[in-house]
């Protein structure tokens, strides 16, 4: 159902009329935005009263129950001035996302950079508990205090809901919380994915056999055909030498990692250190503490550390990136965003709660947007539209109760671009594109496993909590 003062525009209708795409935005110049803060759990507090079951509350543009509720909303925010608002209401169910050296990111024209991600030491490790390999997160970002390397996630990766929900401290004398690169599932996804493009390869490298029989006798003579014919030899001659080169070091990537990294003991990185109890702050800003700090086995990320970096992936090539990030033409472009050396976009300081609010930057049509990007294993290199104005998210439990808490959300690029996230992406780190810490996430609501909004912990709030219990933590840190 649909609660608006405005008219319904004339949608056709019947057997052959088409399904009314929708499309969610972030909204920033609107008056809401200034209110939205107070107007939330408003909101929150009416649907309670009217015994509406919930899980977000979202501020984005885009059943009898239904309709009454919509209207009290209406009721509400009309009291504080603001008219010009549509209220709807989604299908959805709030979720948490739940030996060897490490390897140096690839460049770009390397064969291995499709493969090769997840076990480099850039952002976006996939992650599991050794005691449960089947659940999947991914490392968020990575801090040193002392001579010690950290990795941060989110608590409900590691630590499973069934666990007591108490503060964890790790002590010497008990035994260990083990993180794992890549549990189970994604060990196996990964091993498959690279014989599947080692086969792709040698079908193309067939191809270019073929290709090369039929031009060896089209290029006999000196026609212009047959010259034609030559210059297409020699340049398929070089597809078929690069490819058998790719295949030859995909062959040996998938041998040494499965020799390196085969057995789950030979994937451990660390064990949990830190991570307090799930909870939510204060209000006003009362966003979910679902944190879980691992202190990291140093001596396999040397000497391929990179530091806090995003590999921008092979998934986008340079100009698609690029284009996604620089939308307009004019000069309202997402300035600041250029497309890092060797793919790897340093991460360099932390997004302000204002920068968030209030992006100084524009998408194509010339409305204020804040585009972010993120990697993982499960959905690899999105780009996304961050919202300026927190959501409110309830997540029910078997007992009964449930939680309340504020998130910053994300909402896909376009209806063409996918999920920004779906489940085994908690853990991961948000940036902007000027390199800026923005969140790691933690959730995501829809229909399906993948989400139609993403929500994360901002940094600013969760980098405090950190340096309160790792007081000389550093977010650049340098392994020697």
């Amino acid at each position: 159902m649909r609660g608006s003062p405005a008219p319904l525009p004339n949608w056709s209708t019947g057997p052959e009329a088409y399904r009314r795409l929708k499309h969610l935005y972030p909204v920033y110049d609107h008056k809401i935005c200034d209110k939205w803060e107070n107007i939330r759990p408003m909101v929150r507090d009416l649907l309670d009263d009217q015994q509406v079951r919930f899980s977000t509350i979202d501020l984005v543009r885009f059943c009898t129950d239904a309709f009454n509720s919509a209207n009290a909303i209406l009721a509400l925010l009309d009291n504080e001035g603001i008219t010009d608002v549509d209220i709807e209401f989604r299908e959805s169910m709030f979720r948490r996302s739940a030996g060897a050296e490490l390897y140096e990111p690839a460049s770009y024209p390397d064969a291995t950079r499709h493969d090769i991600d997840p076990l480099t030491t850039a952002l976006g490790l996939p992650i599991a508990a050794a005691k449960t390999p089947h659940i999947q997160g991914t490392m968020g970002f990575y801090f040193k205090e002392g001579d010690d390397l950290y990795g941060v996630t989110a608590r409900h990766v590691l630590l499973p809901a069934d666990e007591d929900n108490l503060d964890y401290t790790y002590k010497s004398s008990g035994p260990r919380k083990e993180v794992l690169l890549m549990g189970t599932k994604a060990w196996d996804v990964y091993l498959k994915h690279v014989q599947i493009q080692i086969r792709n390869l040698d079908i193309t490298a067939e191809i270019h056999r073929v290709s090369i029989e039929r031009l060896e006798g089209d290029a006999e003579g000196d026609s212009s055909t047959a010259m034609t014919a030559k210059k297409e030899l020699l340049k398929t001659r070089q597809r078929l030498n690069s490819t058998i080169d790719a295949i030859d070091k995909l062959q040996k990537l998938y041998e040494q990692t499965k020799k390196d990294f085969g057995k789950s003991d030979q994937r451990v990185i660390g064990h949990v250190v830190w991570s307090p109890a799930i909870t939510v702050g204060r209000a006003p800003q009362d966003f979910t503490k679902d944190v879980c700090v691992v202190k990291l086995d140093k001596a396999r990320f040397l000497p391929n550390f990179k530091g806090n970096v995003i590999d921008l992936g092979p998934e986008l090539e340079v100009a698609e990136f690029v284009y996604k990030m620089y939308p307009s033409t004019g000069t309202d472009a997402q300035c600041g965003f250029d497309y890092a050396d060797e793919r790897l976009l340093k991460l360099r300081d932390i997004l302000s709660e204002d920068c968030m609010r209030h992006p100084n930057t524009k998408d194509g049509n010339g409305e204020k947007c804040l585009y972010v990007i993120k990697l993982d294993l499960t959905t690899f290199t999105t780009i996304g539209r961050a919202t300026g104005s927190f959501s409110c998210a309830r997540e029910y439990f078997s007992n009964q109760t449930h939680l309340d808490s504020i998130e910053w959300a994300i909402v896909p690029y376009d209806n063409d671009s996918g999920a920004f996230s779906k489940g085994g992406d908690s853990g991961s780190m948000i940036a902007s594109g000027t390199g800026q810490f923005g969140g790691i996430i933690t959730g995501g609501s829809g229909k399906t496993v993948s989400s139609d909004i993403t929500y994360a912990t901002p940094m600013f709030w969760l980098w405090p909590i950190i340096l309160a219990k790792f007081p000389n933590a550093t977010l650049y840190p340098v392994l020697n």
